[in-house]
């Protein structure tokens, strides 16, 4: 279950300095990383403190290719390279341990999982005690299906796809390649539409009957929500991050590569730019739009249908403002507060 650090610098595009043939595990920290653990640095002043450890190796820039105390893989993005190094060591695990090395290709199910005897899991699916997976499901090969998951009917999930326990996939979502999905995460459930009788003062449900298709290398937090869209869809773009506790509404549009921070809640028909970048306890109202490279700092707002605009821009506060007319109008509001004072 280890590899040279020879194979992990040609899958990390890393130059090799030392030997070759360590054979790594896994990834640590400095301070505890043990013989078969691979560490980075991305600051000089650290570098001294990585080959004091007790890695095997040290990924590093370009400042430590004159050192030669410890091997070494050297990249100009270290932590990049690191991230990619623990993600080829973790396929290689899970390889070994789902039997790839020896031809295995059949899937397998607990005996206490549920599948409908309609749903088709391909090569290499593994399903986890009490998942269920309702008919006409489709899972591709090497996606692990977790204890306690809820797949339903005519649910599409990719290849190599990671479902952790407790998670559930409401009918009819599609899920592309790559994607992983955290404990308690719900994917596809009703988004919060009504329409209210004058008359009665009853609030009616508007239809909830359109679908969510979640794209290629997208990870979903723990316990995010996302609901499908009313009459059309909901669309998470490739490559989007999204942190814990997150809740997109229905028929929101996440453009690739959008990262979006734990507590921050997006109305509905809100379209997000590729790029984008929100940090935490965001709140966006419905219909608004955020456009390509926009920073929103945590706990930012924006109202409804407004536009924010400005790639490379951080915004911050409610109304969403650039950072530095922010703190202008902050500084301005402490020296009125201290004149009131005097």
């Amino acid at each position: 279950m280890r590899r040279s650090l020879q194979e992990i610098g040609e899958a990390v595009g890393a130059r090799l300095h030392g030997d070759g043939s360590v054979l790594l595990e896994t990834v640590a920290s400095i301070a505890s990383a043990g013989p078969a653990e691979l560490v980075f640095v991305e600051d000089e002043k650290h570098l001294a403190a990585a080959l004091g450890s007790r890695a095997g190796a040290v990924i590093a820039g370009a400042f430590a290719e004159s050192t030669s105390s410890k091997p070494l893989l050297i990249s100009d993005h270290p932590k990049l390279a690191f991230a990619r190094a623990a993600r080829f060591l973790q396929e290689h695990s899970q390889d070994k341990h789902n039997g790839k090395d020896q031809g295995a290709a059949r899937a397998a199910a607990h005996g206490t999982a549920v599948i409908d005897p309609s749903a088709k899991l391909a090569a290499g699916v593994m399903v986890e005690e009490y998942a269920v997976v309702r008919g006409d499901a489709d899972v591709g090969e090497n996606s692990r299906i977790g204890a306690g998951v809820f797949v339903g009917t005519g649910v599409r999930i990719g290849r190599e796809c990671v479902i952790y326990p407790h998670v559930t996939i409401y009918p009819g979502t599609t899920l592309g390649d790559h994607v992983i999905v955290h404990a308690g995460a719900v994917l596809g459930s009703d988004g919060f539409g009504y329409v209210r009788d004058a008359k009665s003062g009853r609030y009616e449900k508007f239809p909830q009957v359109g679908r969510l298709v979640i794209e290629d290398d997208v990870e979903i937090g723990a316990n995010t929500t996302i609901d499908r869209g009313a009459l059309d869809e909901t669309r998470i773009g490739r490559g989007t991050k999204l942190d814990n506790l997150v809740h997109i509404g229905h028929n929101c549009h996440l453009g690739e590569n959008v990262v979006i921070a734990a507590q921050t809640g997006l109305s509905g028909s809100i379209v997000i730019e590729k790029d984008v970048v929100l940090g935490g306890q965001v709140g966006i109202g419905e219909h608004a739009r955020v456009e390509e490279g926009v920073m929103l700092g945590g706990q930012g707002g924006i109202l409804p249908n407004k536009v924010l605009r400005g790639k490379g821009i951080v915004f911050w506060g409610t109304p969403a403002q650039p950072l530095r007319q922010y703190l202008k109008q902050l500084a301005a509001l402490a020296r009125l507060s201290k004149r009131e004072k005097k």
